[in-house]
């Protein structure tokens, strides 16, 4: 098996449709205080119906490798998803877009927001990403996704406050108080940062003592700490993954050495310049570049040689933008449509 790729969040395909499709409505504070539940729910429930659209768009394009948005729900920190009006249709929406990737080996995994430190000395900012983390670990549950790392939600540890061995004392403390859906699923990644932590530093102290894979990023790999070559740290990241799971990995290019000189050192690049080194691995690797799935199909003809890959009706200004459901999902879309239309 080969490597596969996919990308992050947004299909800017679907976004150019009228209507748009998109998993990512949201809401200001103000909004959502004078709104409240049952505008969340309205939000949600579109947003989940999109996400079977995303996984149909990515079948029929032959993407088996997707990031789910951490932001289809506005405001989740502030309630739990069944005290949303709409519970029940959210939820067989987000089973519907489950089976459907299931069915046809699509691998779904999200990225919870950097704002989720279990590193952190304050224990509000330790609750609140527990909190977090494990509303993530539900809703892939509601999805009906595997309880491991083949549905992984990515995490960094967070920051080292000058003293990274304190800090991963208390990342490993707080990891224990997530629950069992989200530890199975949880993964970490090296980071951007020379004060951060490197595939090694995530090796030696969060897989050995938690078991917790890691997620390998070629452009962190780049700006982040420089404790090993490239090929020792890929094959660090590649051994944390347990036996049957492949292992899952992140790619870009320098946005500031080949698009703006003015960029930030770990800014990522609009499209990519350098191919993804598996060190002949068969990995899983999301793309995460701005062009989204637009660079997925540029990549893949720029850098593979196996036709099979690569559609053979490539082009960017003809992206094929018609989603076949099954079944079951236009009642689920109709039912939305209803349900906005009387509202």
């Amino acid at each position: 098996m080969t490597t596969q790729f996919g990308y992050a969040c947004i299909n800017s395909t679907l976004q150019e449709l009228k209507p748009r499709v998109t998993c990512n409505r949201g809401m200001i504070q103000r909004t959502f205080k004078a709104k409240g539940l049952q505008y969340a729910s309205e939000l949600s429930l579109q947003n989940t119906a999109d996400l079977i659209k995303h996984v149909a768009w990515n079948h029929a394009n032959g993407v088996k490798v997707f990031r789910i948005t951490s932001c289809m729900f506005p405001w989740h920190s502030e309630y739990d998803l069944t005290q949303l009006p709409d519970y029940e249709e959210i939820k067989d929406n987000l089973a519907a877009a489950g089976a459907l990737a299931i069915k046809h080996g699509i691998r779904l995994s999200t990225h919870p927001g950097q704002f989720n430190v279990l590193t952190s000395v304050r224990e509000h900012v330790v609750l609140n990403s527990l909190d977090e983390l494990d509303k993530h670990g539900q809703v892939f549950d509601l999805m009906g996704l595997p309880s491991s790392p083949a549905a992984k939600i990515n995490i960094h540890i967070g920051g080292a406050y000058g003293d990274r061995a304190s800090a991963i004392d208390r990342w490993c403390t707080n990891y224990e108080r997530l629950s069992d859906s989200t530890k199975s699923r949880l993964t970490v990644e090296n980071d951007d940062k020379p004060k951060l932590y490197s595939t090694k530093m995530l090796y030696d102290n969060i897989v050995k003592r938690t078991g917790t894979p890691i997620v390998f990023d070629s452009h962190h790999f780049a700006c982040g700490p420089q404790d090993s070559t490239y090929e020792e740290a890929f094959q660090m990241a590649v051994d944390s993954w347990p036996r049957g799971v492949r292992p899952q990995c992140h790619h870009s290019n320098s946005r500031k050495k080949y698009e703006d000189p003015t960029a930030r050192v770990n800014a990522h690049s609009d499209w990519y310049y350098e191919p993804f080194n598996d060190c002949g691995n068969s990995v899983d690797v999301v793309l995460e570049c701005k062009k989204k799935e637009k660079a997925v199909f540029k990549y893949l003809k720029d850098f593979t040689t196996s036709s099979h890959e690569i559609r053979k009706d490539y082009r960017l200004d003809r992206m094929h933008a018609q989603v076949r459901f099954p079944p079951a999902v236009p009642l689920l879309i109709k039912k939305r449509q209803n349900y906005m239309h009387n509202t």
